[in-house]
């Protein structure tokens, strides 16, 4: 059998990231449905449901990439799909709660190991001048994955969309496994002090960098899809909500993958921090006016769009081994799971206490700190 072409691999590893987003998109499609089962057990407990996947990635992501190098990168993504799948297919009976929520856990490693390895193997598979484009694909992952689900969501069935994703799941560890090439060997050697390994990433320009300037935008991104819609007048409410995420695919796989064959991964991303600013400041002073929320909304989450994909690209840019390639993706799964998870309560409590001129002041100070980190690391990379 001829081996499929890496671009072909790619786009299955692209299809594997799909299913670790519906493993966060499912919950949030199925919520109120879901609570009429677990409601009883209060919000909180609702709330876990949903966001525990998230916590395992927060507090483990490190360690992922750690035991990723470890094991290989074959064998690590067909068993997460292959335990993602099990736990789909058990969610389909809607267990009792503590059940469903040791299945989310498990879930949440299966989804860490998923974005861990994918765009480790993406930058090691895809040929060179392919490999801008390889990793924005990548990291549209979760925006394609929300827009699919919202539009099939509403037509399925609790138990059709978890038996769904299971089969999806399945499928996709059967492929991977038959396509993908087997992991290299590698001498076997203790994983070593977890702690020293952490202080070791994260003290590295190389390996840190694409994750620190990452978690700025996860704080503020996921924010503003959140935020944003509720406060637009009602007139273009559902323009900017469906048009932001789509926007911002369209724009880091075009203008994005275009730049990056013309400048530096870490450069585009400062660039699209950069062009943030104005879009944040176009939303205050057109706050509450439709058309120009929806200018403001499309021109930030356009330029967020070039920092997603851009980020992405900088991991291998910055990495040239596949072990720290894998390092410094858990390193990017771990903050990004920390922006994600602080930033809507941070800027809707701003927003609430200070108003748009708050929020604004926020992301604006946030997208300064991005481009001062990847500043940081480039002139800490340049004295070694």
């Amino acid at each position: 059998m001829r081996a499929p072409s890496p671009m072909i691999l790619v786009v299955l590893l692209w299809c594997a990231g799909l299913g670790a987003a519906a493993q966060f998109g499912k919950i949030s499609i199925l919520y109120e449905p879901l609570r009429a089962t677990y409601g009883g057990n209060g919000e909180v407990a609702l709330g876990l449901v949903v966001s525990i996947v998230g916590m395992v990635g927060l507090i483990f992501g490190t360690t992922a990439g750690l035991l990723v190098a470890r094991i290989g990168p074959r064998r690590a993504i067909v068993a997460a799909l292959a335990a993602g799948a099990a736990m789909s297919a058990l969610q389909a009976l809607m267990p009792a709660y503590p059940l469903m929520l040791a299945s989310r856990v498990i879930e949440g490693a299966s989804h860490l190991a998923i974005v861990v390895v994918g765009p480790t193997m993406i930058a090691t598979l895809a040929p060179e001048k392919r490999r801008p484009l390889a990793m924005t694909l990548w990291s549209s992952f979760f925006g394609v994955t929300y827009t699919i689900l919202a539009l099939i969501g509403p037509h399925v069935s609790g138990a059709g969309l978890f038996l769904g994703h299971a089969g999806y799941m399945a499928l996709l560890a059967v492929v991977l496994a038959a396509t993908l090439p087997p992991d290299p060997r590698l001498p076997p050697s203790p994983i070593g002090n977890l702690a020293a390994q952490h202080a070791e990433i994260y003290a590295s320009p190389r390996l840190a960098a694409p994750a620190m300037g990452f978690c700025c935008y996860t704080f503020l991104y996921v924010a503003i899809l959140t935020l944003l819609p509720p406060e637009t007048p009602e007139t273009h409410r559902a323009l900017i909500a469906a048009g932001m995420p789509l926007v911002s695919i369209a724009v880091s796989l075009t203008l994005g993958v275009w730049l990056l064959g013309r400048m530096s991964a870490v450069r585009l991303v400062q660039a699209g921090y950069a062009v943030a600013v104005p879009g944040f400041l176009i939303l205050w002073a057109f706050w509450g006016q439709g058309a120009g929320m929806v200018a403001g909304g499309f021109l930030l989450s356009g330029a967020l769009g070039i920092v997603q994909g851009a980020s992405f690209a900088s991991i291998p840019e910055l990495n040239a081994s596949a072990q720290d390639r894998a390092r410094a993706a858990g390193a990017v799964a771990q903050l990004g799971n920390l922006g994600t998870t602080t930033g809507t309560p941070v800027l809707a409590a701003l927003l609430a206490s200070a108003g748009p001129a708050g929020l604004t002041v926020a992301a604006v100070v946030l997208c300064a700190v991005g481009i001062a980190i990847h500043a940081l690391q480039r002139a800490r990379r340049a004295g070694q």
